[in-house]
């Protein structure tokens, strides 16, 4: 695969930027951009916290599932656990040792960084920062609250994950990339 240019070196200039919302979450802005052949557009920008997912796989080659609700589409989904990376200081993989724990109340003792992927880069500043986490142990889990209440964890082998992304049970855009990743690296010799 060829690229033209350095990576992310562009044509595109902002020159106006103005914060509409600026929430708990998320902030939204209009940027208005200068265009590589004249003129200018205005682009409708969500600002989010970069995210770590965790695609943990047992000694057994299963993946851990979470299942929570999703009020943005009205569905339960299978996910990866993961987390914003929304603790002042806190490195991506720091993030995810957090969540794995919070989430599905385990403890990793390799892990290697698998993939970082920008899910909605039309509109949205998010990246994810996926790792591969191995020799799983079972810990306590902290209370849970809102919608983690009620959060299924299920370990299903990783060919079952691959055919569940590939037949449309698991559509979770992250879930998707790290497990298809995993099951990539784990192919290799």
């Amino acid at each position: 695969m060829s690229e033209s240019g350095a990576p992310g070196s562009h044509d595109y200039r902002t020159v106006a930027s103005r914060e509409i919302f600026d929430g708990r979450i998320v902030r939204l802005r209009i940027d208005t951009l200068t265009m590589p052949g004249g003129g200018t557009a205005d682009r409708e920008i969500c600002g989010h916290d970069d995210a770590a997912a965790v695609v943990a796989v047992d000694a057994e080659d299963r993946i851990v599932l979470v299942r929570q609700y999703r009020h943005a589409v009205g569905e339960r989904l299978w996910e990866l656990p993961a987390g914003l990376c929304d603790v002042e200081g806190e490195p991506p993989l720091e993030t995810a040792r957090r969540e794995l724990v919070e989430e599905a109340g385990l403890e990793a003792d390799e892990w290697r960084p698998v993939i970082e992927i920008v899910p909605s880069p039309g509109f949205c500043t998010e990246r994810v920062h996926v790792f591969l986490a191995t020799g799983l142990t079972e810990v306590d889990r902290p209370e849970a609250s809102h919608e983690e209440a009620d959060m299924e964890v299920a370990r299903i082998p990783v060919a079952e994950a691959v055919d569940a992304v590939l037949d449309g049970r698991i559509v979770n855009g992250i879930a998707v990339a790290g497990i298809l990743a995993v099951r990539t690296m784990l192919d290799r010799p």
